[in-house]
């Protein structure tokens, strides 16, 4: 059941209301980064992250997902600190309704339970059935065999949407359908995304680990029958929810910075490192920036319903008017950015890794993030795959430069990355990653600092000037490099690439 928001002060009227009247912020100092930077405090991080893992702690839930109590109570949270800074951000709250699902998933084959998971969306349903191997990545019509009823198809995440997936598959007349990794993890979840799709509805959906899905095909591809028994339950119901807006009263309106970083977590737990670390470090940049001045505006954007599809980032951008959208230069966005097993990762903009080059602008804010990194902070990198997994793929579907930051989720660190980092290879970069366990405990806090800083580096360089970025433009989507060079080990809420041209 849907649970208002806590603080009387969040009247409806404040949710509609235009900006307030922006107040003279010329007696102020221009930002410079390395006072900005300065200023940012580990303690102050820590402090506000057990805020947050407060607010989970305090529902029967114990999480913090999207129109639930302890989501409720922080984008009030987030709000109030914003709007305390005497006008020098104009504040609003952005309200939309979206489906909210849970459940759980089982599978078994031959009585061994697969260690499945739910993915959000999936409606309900239990079946023994035979499975069947899809082809390829089951992303085509054309890869589902005929006939399929009757059966469970086994299909391998990559290259489409899980989704676009589960549709086809009952398109083809399967009953179910069970997703495996295509990586190594310790678990497979996700969102099909809100229906409908026009492929048609969903099938009762689950995923399993790499391991299990090979053993699976194997056993197929070595003529065995193989009978799973996969049971879903499944609850859906509309909630509201809200994000933030904070923009700043004072720089020109009409060249935008945008930062991101979704406020929600997963039902599993608090979710303190996806997402509590990218919303408290823009939250403290966002205050200690108050006591300077700005050339351009700054708007941070906290957004809401990350976890089940981007529905927050969608809803913002969808209701932005192309003039509005024309203001934006760049959108960076900051989510998990203090994994306890992390790697600095950059977002792939100019596309040299991962064959997804960003819109104009983007090669520019990943050059920005590098030379940070290598000449201020004295720290390495590496690039992370432009994949559309996060916030900024609405941006950078709209045509507007994206860029950001990443310290890991449930990909493995390899042993080049333990020489660079330290951690542990062979192990996540977030053993927690949407699990109980990602509370404050979970947090590196030597990498939530240097990303706060760098974050605070590309809010002073930018609010000063943008002349480091190509003059505006005509929009111009991501588009994909001649040759992939690399595997993505990013964020796995959605299996989503930028639509290519």
């Amino acid at each position: 059941m849907y649970l208002p928001l806590l603080a009387s002060a969040l009247a409806l009227s404040s949710l509609t209301s235009a900006w307030p009247t922006s107040l003279d912020r010329r007696a102020l100092p221009l930002v410079q980064s390395n006072l900005l930077r300065r200023v940012l405090l580990r303690s102050n991080l820590l402090a506000k992250s057990k805020i947050l893992e407060g607010f989970a702690y305090a529902t029967p839930e114990r999480n913090r997902v999207f129109g639930g109590t302890g989501h409720n109570a922080t984008v009030n949270y987030l709000y109030d600190q914003v709007a305390a800074l005497g006008g020098y951000y104009d504040v609003k709250f952005q309200p939309f309704v979206e489906t909210y699902s849970a459940g759980n998933a089982t599978v078994k084959v031959a009585g061994a339970d697969q260690d499945a998971q739910l993915f959000t969306y999936s409606p309900s349903g239990k079946f023994t059935e035979p499975l069947v191997a899809v082809a390829n990545f089951g992303c085509n019509a054309t890869d589902y065999p005929a006939p399929l009823t009757g059966k469970i198809a086994l299909i391998s995440r990559g290259s489409c949407e899980f989704g676009l997936k589960s549709a086809l598959a009952g398109a083809a007349g399967a009953d179910a359908a069970i997703i495996y990794d295509n990586k190594d993890a310790e678990s497979l979840a996700g969102t099909l995304g809100a229906p409908p799709r026009p492929e048609g509805p969903y099938v009762p959906t689950a995923g399993i680990t790499l391991a299990r899905g090979t053993a699976l095909l194997n056993s197929l591809n070595g003529g065995a029958s193989v009978i799973a028994d996969l049971n879903v339950i499944s609850i859906m119901e509309d909630r509201t929810t809200y994000n933030v807006i904070a923009q700043t009263s004072g720089g020109d309106p009409n060249n935008v910075l945008v930062l991101t970083a979704h406020t929600d977590s997963v039902d599993a737990g608090p979710g303190i490192n996806d997402n509590g670390s990218g919303s408290i470090g823009l939250l403290e940049v966002a205050i200690q920036l108050s006591k300077y001045s700005v050339n351009n505006a700054i708007r941070f954007v906290w957004v809401s319903a990350e976890e089940f599809g981007l529905l927050g980032s969608e809803f913002y951008v969808a209701s932005l008017s192309d003039a509005e959208k024309a203001k934006i230069r760049l959108n960076l966005n900051f989510d998990m950015i203090a994994s306890p097993n992390y790697k600095y990762g950059i977002y792939d903009g100019d596309g040299s890794a991962f064959n997804v080059t960003g819109a104009p602008g983007s090669a520019e804010a990943e050059k920005l993030f590098q030379d940070y990194f290598t000449n201020e902070a004295g720290l390495k990198w590496v690039p992370d795959a432009f994949d559309g997994r996060s916030d900024y793929a609405p941006f950078a579907d709209a045509g507007i430069a994206a860029g950001g930051l990443f310290t890991g989720a449930e990909g493995i660190k390899t042993a080049e990355e333990q020489a660079m980092f330290g951690g542990q290879a062979g192990v996540a970069y977030d053993v927690n990653y949407h699990a109980v366990g990602d509370n404050v405990a979970n947090l590196n806090m030597d990498a939530f600092i240097q990303n706060a800083k760098a974050i605070a580096h590309a809010v002073a360089t930018y609010a000063r000037s943008f002349a480091s970025l190509p003059p505006k433009g005509p929009a111009r989507r991501a588009v994909k490099r001649e040759e992939k060079k690399k595997v993505s080990s990013g964020h796995a809420h959605l299996d989503r690439f930028f639509v290519t041209e």
